[in-house]
């Protein structure tokens, strides 16, 4: 097979030593000109070095894309997620999954605007993320190439790469000539911490790698009660103040922060076949999928509901699997978004030492009737001697299952 030599490559570029590499490695191995592409995505860092990096390193100004994503990351990626309470393997929140199809479809977008006829990243062979970059690229234009480095070239360990970046200039961080202790992938939904002093789920993970939460035994001595408003099951405000979607993670990544809410040390099944141990941090995300099933509960049908939960983790399979912009990830969403309708109200919670928890909620929409749940007179609200009926109808099979067994024992 002839193997394909593109002209022009979009490279999903964070500006750090592997991603340099690359860039230089795309030039030098196939002399193709290179565009490189940052997502501003919340992960909390200065995006401007990538920029000056990408021009030290040879690429032409109007080729260096830096973009803000954070508020269409949260409204078109993230909020539709937590309408359906996805949650992968009862434990994760997806929270690197989510990014992966937003930065392939711009990658895309790029590559078309730019005339490229190829895209690249920085996933390695042995991970979810390839999978996810490709997927969602092919799903959004059949033609288009991918050029997935790590699969390729023989740069493959520590000391070749840095070899590498000494030859070609290319600047390396002092931490980055040892060993770093493990790696991070972070956004405004979470940060994912691998690798390294990591590997052994045996082990408990030090302190030092949680980043973006306060440890709960630190956490403030006195709860902190806030509100978070819906509108069709997406969150609209906090504490009665209306806010874009990106400013509402945000802020309550910083509730989360002080009382060390959402993290997690968890050993998961990847795609590709095998377990590898992780340790997430969601606070935001955690506080936010509370209060969602918070006001769930007063607002949505049980048939609905209970419909909603059994789809809900084959949804979060395909998100972590990277089939967002699959057709059945699609329908299932429609789906969701359907039972969205009335999911509009207030939930109030508690938070304190780890926990986030729903103390009360209300909502115009509410199915919540009081007149027929009262332990009181309930004013003809409910007739109990209705529940005999019920109760019979719902036993017949039951009861002619007893009675064919007991006559075949006896």
């Amino acid at each position: 097979m002839t193997r394909f030599t593109p002209r022009k490559v979009v490279l999903a570029y964070s500006g750090g030593l592997d991603t340099s590499i690359i860039l230089k490695w795309l030039k030098t191995e196939y002399d193709c000109e290179v565009v490189t592409f940052t997502a501003d995505l919340g992960q909390g860092e200065e995006l401007e070095p990538a920029r000056e990096k990408a021009l030290m390193l040879g690429i032409a100004p109007e080729n260096v894309f830096i973009e803000d994503l954070r508020e269409e990351f949260v409204r078109d990626f993230v909020f539709p997620m937590f309408r359906a309470n996805a949650v992968y393997e009862g434990l994760y929140l997806l929270g690197t999954s989510i990014a992966r199809p937003l930065i392939s479809k711009r990658l895309v977008e790029i590559a078309e605007a730019t005339g490229a006829d190829a895209v690249a990243h920085g996933a390695t062979g042995k991970g979810n993320d390839q999978v996810r970059f490709e997927l969602a690229a092919y799903a959004l234009n059949p033609d288009i190439k991918v050029i997935a480095p790590w699969r390729e070239w023989d740069l493959t360990s520590r000391t070749r790469l840095l070899e590498f970046a000494e030859a070609h200039q290319i600047p390396i961080a002092k931490d980055k000539r040892g060993e770093a202790p493990f790696s991070v992938d972070a956004n405004l939904l979470h940060t994912s911490s691998e690798g390294k002093v990591l590997e052994d789920p045996a082990d408990e993970a030090p302190d030092y790698v949680y980043q973006r939460t306060n440890h709960p035994e630190d956490a403030p001595d006195q709860p902190e009660i806030i509100e978070i408003s819906f509108e069709q099951g997406d969150a609209t405000a906090i504490n009665g103040e209306a806010l874009s979607p990106a400013t509402i993670l945000t802020r309550l990544n910083a509730f989360g922060r002080k009382h060390g809410i959402g993290r997690l040390d968890f050993v998961e099944n990847r795609f590709v076949g095998m377990k590898s141990r992780g340790i997430y941090e969601t606070p935001g995300g955690a506080i936010l999928l509370e209060a969602h099933r918070g006001i769930e509960q007063i607002t949505l049908d049980s048939g609905a509901g209970h419909l909603k939960d059994s789809l809900m983790p084959r949804y979060a399979e395909l998100i972590y699997n990277g089939f967002w912009f699959s057709p059945e990830r699609e329908m299932l969403q429609a789906a969701i978004d359907h039972s969205q309708a009335h999911v509009t109200g207030t939930v109030r919670l508690k938070l304190y030492k780890g926990q986030a928890r729903t103390i009360a909620r209300w909502s115009d929409h509410s199915l919540y009737s009081e007149a027929h749940v009262t332990f009181e007179d309930d004013a003809g609200a409910y007739d109990q001697k209705d529940a005999a009926g019920f109760i019979q109808l719902n036993a017949l099979r039951l009861k002619l299952l007893a009675a064919r067994n007991r006559r075949l024992k006896s």
